[in-house]
């Protein structure tokens, strides 16, 4: 048994806490903002503790919130009744559609915020419910007793989590905690040859957090990633580069945001050159990668640009997105440009790009390496299996990225909220979300980099548009009580009327006479020989929904009300082959979701499996056999296999 009295990596005690909390959330990051909020308004009084008051919702890399696959992370954190949508909406200051020229299932919206603001914003909406505490303080230690169960390899926790302590002594009673640490466990700032401990923007390091949470038997690991250096708008001759279009007059990201404004800030694109490839050709012995004071994974879709070069020497015109930081502010953020190398290079190479030659940098770029805690200690609810009522979002999971880190934190406030109320947790499907392809991603596959979203990663993407995300979660986000029940009566309705709509355009007949096929013709189609449903004429590719009413049929969904209702009309006809048999796939699975591998299965009972799956299965515990189907190593034979087992045992059970 362990000792009851608080050491230096913190185990359980038996003193008395300053305070008790339900929930206490550490870190004021995204994942920490979405996770506090869910859970004070599923009724849980909760602290939120943070390094530094004045950086709740920092956004230390760049100001873009949305994009593939993380732009429907925000939809989804909307529909369920979060934050991210609606603060993004308060504070952007630009907006537009990635990918229009595409597909509809990797069209994206991408908004650049105004970083003062959104942080101000954020801060705002937390401080306005009653059930949220700010405190500013470092959290050193996890307070936490044995339960005597055999740890996470036997299915059950060996500890429950019973609070927190701070640097200063301070001490905090709760019945779950939510880890949301950010990039600040361990973390060390790298630029050159010199190495020094920092978290982002110079912030301090919370270091003893993670010799916590080894104590306890975690598995921590190191990940690197890194940021451009910002540079002054006044010194840049913006003549030179392409600036980029905005969409004014379209759907903001939150359910009621309303449409975007006219007039926006611009950004703006630029290329590298061979001047500036020579540059850091000339000067590659000084970067961190070669020197290697760099020494661990970093992400491969985002590289520095030495990485770059070292990776494709003959390549020169290396992409550059120059995006204003706010409204307010002269910095201007340098996406593509991510390097680590010492400041005079950074300004050389800065100084090759013709727009460029006079800039000034008001911060240089620079690596961060820091602590995470590999995913797979974690059960899909985001509550780690060695510790009941401990949880963990973000970052220390893994992942990059705002959005990634928010979507992680609304769901580990509902859950944590939910167990403690003794409610079923939510669990998102793969074919729900993308939240949901998200964590069973983390839980299922190995961390090599920090984790990013792409909508590449979804299998079911054709169903998980952004626009239907409302109807897809904003069930869920009502019935737990974190979604407004008015919005939800609102998107119900909606829903209700695009079913409608979907049986009347299936239900009306149009007829081959002349002035049926003259309409066809005018708009480029075919005419047609016998008679069609207009949901079929509107399955082509030129039929737009309003233009169905040139045969009669009267439409019943509003342009202005409605009109992501009818895009998302639009889409669902013309892709309705694809869709269904996207949903039979979709069916199927869930049958092998629902198959359940109860808590401790032992695997070496099964005579079949090989040795390398059962090492693969004993290390991740998959929840179900849908989860244990995803593992690398893991056959469709082994998975029939257990399938049999486990439905035998059940039988044996009765």
């Amino acid at each position: 048994m362990m000792n009851n009295t608080i050491n230096s990596a913190g185990s359980g005690f038996t003193g008395e806490f300053h305070a008790n909390y339900d929930i206490i959330v550490v870190g004021a990051g995204h994942a920490g903002c979405e996770a506090a909020y869910a859970a004070a308004r599923l009724g849980m009084k909760t602290l939120l503790m943070t390094i530094n008051i004045e950086n709740i919702a920092l956004m230390p890399c760049n100001p873009s919130i949305g994009g593939p696959g993380k732009g429907h992370i925000v939809r989804e954190i909307d529909a369920l009744g979060g934050l991210m949508g609606r603060v993004t909406d308060k504070s952007y200051i630009q907006i537009r559609v990635l990918n229009d020229s595409r597909g509809p299932a990797v069209h994206a919206l991408r908004a650049q915020a105004d970083k003062k603001k959104y942080q101000h914003e954020m801060r705002k909406m937390l401080e306005a419910e009653d059930n949220i505490d700010i405190k500013m303080g470092v959290v050193s230690k996890i307070i936490a007793d044995e339960t005597g169960g055999g740890g996470a390899s036997l299915g059950a926790a060996r500890f429950c989590v019973r609070g927190v302590e701070t640097l200063n002594g301070m001490r905090y009673g709760a019945k779950s905690v939510i880890i949301c640490s950010g990039v600040y466990l361990k973390s060390d700032i790298i630029i050159g040859d010199i190495k020094y401990k920092a978290g982002p923007h110079n912030e301090i390091s919370a270091d003893d957090l993670s010799d916590s949470l080894e104590y306890y038997g975690f598995k921590i690991e190191r990940l690197q990633t890194a940021t451009p250096c910002r540079v002054n708008r006044a010194t840049i001759n913006f003549d030179e580069f392409k600036k980029l279009p905005y969409n004014s007059g379209i759907k903001c990201f939150s359910y009621e945001g309303g449409l975007s404004r006219e007039k926006q800030m611009d950004c703006y694109l630029a290329f590298s050159n061979n001047a500036t490839v020579e540059v850091i050709k000339q000067n590659i012995h000084r970067s961190p990668l070669v020197i290697g004071n760099i020494t661990n994974n970093g992400p491969r879709y985002c590289p520095s640009i030495d990485r770059k070069v070292i990776n494709f020497p003959a390549k020169a015109n290396h992409q550059i997105f120059i995006e204003p930081e706010g409204e307010d502010s002269n910095e201007m953020y340098l996406q593509g440009l991510t390097t680590s190398m010492p400041p005079d290079v950074q300004l050389a190479i800065l100084r090759s790009i013709p727009g460029l030659e006079n800039i000034e940098v008001m911060r240089y770029g620079y690596a961060i390496e820091y602590d995470y805690m590999p995913p797979d200690q974690l059960k899909l609810t985001l509550e780690t299996k060695l510790m009941s009522g401990l949880y963990c979002a973000g970052q220390i999971n893994g992942t990059s990225g705002y959005e990634e880190a928010a979507g992680q934190g609304i769901m580990a406030g509902i859950n944590a909220a939910r167990k403690i109320k003794g409610k079923k947790e939510i669990i998102l499907s793969r074919s729900s979300s993308y939240i949901g392809v998200m964590i069973d991603d983390l839980m299922s596959k190995p961390i090599i980099e920090p984790y990013r979203m792409f909508t590449s990663r979804a299998e079911h993407r054709l169903i998980l548009s952004g626009e239907s995300a409302y109807f897809r979660l904003s069930g869920i986000g009502a019935r737990i009580g974190l979604l407004n029940k008015r919005i939800y009566y609102k998107i119900f309705e909606q829903k209700r009327r695009f079913v409608n709509e979907i049986k009347r355009l299936k239900l009306f007949k149009i007829n081959p006479n002349k002035e049926n096929n003259a309409h066809l013709a005018g708009a480029g189609e075919q005419p047609i020989k016998k008679p069609f449903s207009a949901f079929e004429i509107l399955r082509r590719e030129k039929i737009s929904y309003y233009f169905i009413e040139k045969f009669g049929f009267t439409a019943g969904l509003n342009s202005t009300d409605d009109a992501e209702v009818i895009s998302l009309l639009e889409n669902y006809v013309k892709y309705s082959g694809y869709i269904e048999r996207e949903a039979v796939q979709v069916e199927k699975m869930k049958k092998v979701e629902k198959i359940n591998i109860p808590a401790g299965f032992n695997y070496s009972e099964v005579k079949g499996l090989s040795k390398e799956s059962k090492e693969v299965l004993i290390k991740y515990i998959p929840a179900n056999l849908g989860q244990a189907s995803r593992l690398s190593g893991v056959t469709p034979a082994e998975i029939t296999l257990l399938m049999v087992y486990l439905s035998a045992a059940k039988k044996k059970v009765r």
